[in-house]
C-alpha cells in the first residue's frame, strides 16, 4: 500500500478507533467477531521479537502487549470500559497534578517489567520514579496500575498480569469489574506478595500510595457517573457552598 493511500485511509481509521466502544456496546456480537478476528491475528502477527522490535512494530492504535518475547492481541474496550477509565483519569489526574504527586497516564501507555510489556487501563507513576518514563514506555513499574476487566480480559487481568504486576513491584493493584459491580484492590505486602486491601461493590478505598486519595467505588457504576468535580469535592472534604460558587463561576465563564 503506498503512501497516498495509508494517508486518504487515515480518516476513516481514525473514526473506526473512536466510535468502536460505541459500537460494540451496541452490538454485543461484534466483541466475539473481533476476539475471533485477533485470534487470527495473533497468528499473523510476528510470533517473537525483542521488546525493541515490539515498540517499533506496534503504533499507538495496535491493540497489543508483549509477554517474553511473544505478541498479544487483545480487543477494544466497550464504552462502559472507557467511560470508567476517562472518569478515573480526570479526578486521579488532577488530583495528583495539584498535590505534585507524580504523573497519571492512560492506555495506550505501555509498562514494561521484566518478562512483559502490557498496557493497563491506568497508570500512576510517583514523583520520585518518574526517571522511568520513556518517550514510548514506562522502564519499569507502576506505583499504581489500574486494570477495567472486560469477559475477553478478566482471566488475563485477574491471571497472568496479578503475577506480573506482583512480580515486578507495582504497589498497588486495582481490579476494576463493570459487568459485575465489583472491585479489588490489592496491596505489595510482606514478602512482595500482594494483599486484598479492600473488596466490595460499594465502600471506600483508601489509596496509600496516593496519600490522601480515595474512592467510593459505587461512584464507577452510576450511569451516567458522576461529575468529576464533584467527586473532587468530597475527596478533599470541600464544603458544599464553596463547591456551589465554584460550579457558578465556570457556568459564568463558560458563557462568558
Amino acid at each position: 500500500m503506498d503512501t497516498a493511500t495509508v494517508e486518504s485511509l487515515k480518516p476513516l481509521r481514525e473514526t473506526i478507533v473512536r466510535e468502536l466502544p460505541r459500537w460494540i456496546e451496541e452490538e454485543p456480537r461484534l466483541r466475539q467477531q473481533l476476539v475471533e478476528m485477533l485470534a487470527r491475528e495473533r497468528i499473523s502477527a510476528p510470533r517473537y521479537m525483542t521488546y525493541e522490535e515490539f515498540l517499533e512494530w506496534a503504533d499507538e492504535d495496535t491493540l497489543a502487549e508483549w509477554v517474553d518475547g511473544e505478541v498479544i492481541m487483545y480487543s477494544p474496550a466497550s464504552r462502559k470500559h472507557q467511560n470508567i477509565a476517562d472518569f478515573l483519569t480526570k479526578v486521579m489526574g488532577i488530583f495528583v497534578g495539584q498535590h505534585n504527586l507524580g504523573v497519571v497516564l492512560s492506555a495506550p501507555f505501555q509498562m514494561k517489567l521484566e518478562q512483559s510489556g502490557r498496557e493497563p487501563d491506568l497508570l500512576f507513576v510517583a514523583r520520585e520514579h518518574l526517571n522511568r518514563l520513556q518517550e514510548t514506555h514506562l522502564d519499569g513499574p507502576a506505583d499504581v496500575a489500574v486494570e477495567i476487566l472486560s469477559p475477553e480480559s478478566a482471566g488475563r487481568d485477574r491471571g497472568e498480569k496479578f503475577y506480573e504486576y506482583e512480580a515486578g513491584g507495582v504497589r498497588e493493584y486495582w481490579v476494576i469489574d463493570p459487568d459485575r459491580r465489583w472491585a479489588e484492590f490489592y496491596r505489595l505486602g510482606e514478602g512482595g506478595r500482594y494483599r486484598v486491601v479492600f473488596a466490595g461493590e460499594e465502600g471506600a478505598f483508601h489509596s496509600e500510595v496516593l496519600p490522601g486519595f480515595w474512592l467510593r467505588v459505587e461512584w464507577l457504576w452510576q450511569e451516567p457517573l458522576p461529575s468529576a468535580l464533584r467527586t473532587l469535592a468530597e475527596i478533599v472534604g470541600m464544603e458544599a457552598q464553596v463547591l456551589a460558587a465554584f460550579e457558578r463561576a465556570l457556568t459564568g465563564a463558560e458563557r462568558a
